[in-house]
């Protein structure tokens, strides 16, 4: 398969991307044995993870604004280990939402609901940012607004379209144009 299937596919759960690939029947077969061959291969190559360039400093900045911080990821636990301790804002978020906390993954809005109901916000009062066309689609189905960053891969466009109110090159651009976005309006 072409890698550039696989990156579109990026940001859904791993049983939908698993079925955009391959089908529902093939992604049922192998699945699982898909799952943990990444899982292994993840874990084995986790030295290599750094975060995106100022993302840690954006998420501490916006908690240090009185903003509740929710990440939500569809990682598996093992996975979402790694992320924790990459990323190292445990001390300043107000949650995280897993793949362990939701039935149904993005582009279905259900983790966005989970991370509404751990940051105690109304869909309104809250801001999405993300990086993939699923994210906008989960958020905009949960009623809430999404700014995207372009780290995902996918083009500003496509972002817009898909219905984010702004686009960021990456957590270090929208870190430094945060007075004036979204975020803090």
């Amino acid at each position: 398969m072409d890698s550039w299937h696989v990156h579109r596919a990026i940001g859904k759960g791993s049983g939908k991307l698993l079925s955009t690939l391959l089908g529902d029947e093939d992604a049922g077969r192998i699945g699982d044995e898909a799952k943990e061959l990444h899982s292994r291969f993840y874990l084995e190559t986790a030295e290599l993870l750094r975060p995106f360039d100022k993302a840690p400093d954006l998420v501490r900045e916006l908690a240090g604004r009185g903003l509740r911080v929710v990440l939500a990821t569809s990682a598996a636990p093992d996975e979402l280990k790694v992320l924790r301790k990459v990323l190292d804002v445990d001390d300043v978020v107000a949650g995280i939402v897993s793949g362990e906390d939701v039935e149904a993954t993005k582009p279905d809005p259900e983790p966005v609901f989970a991370a509404l109901d751990k940051a105690g916000t109304a869909p309104e009062d809250t801001i999405f940012v993300g990086d993939a066309i699923w994210d906008v689609h989960a958020a905009t189905k949960a009623g809430v607004r999404t700014v995207s960053v372009l780290s995902g891969g996918v083009g500003a466009a496509e972002l817009t379209e898909a219905g984010a109110v702004a686009v960021y090159d990456d957590a270090a651009a929208l870190l430094a144009g945060l007075d004036e976005s979204v975020l803090l309006s």
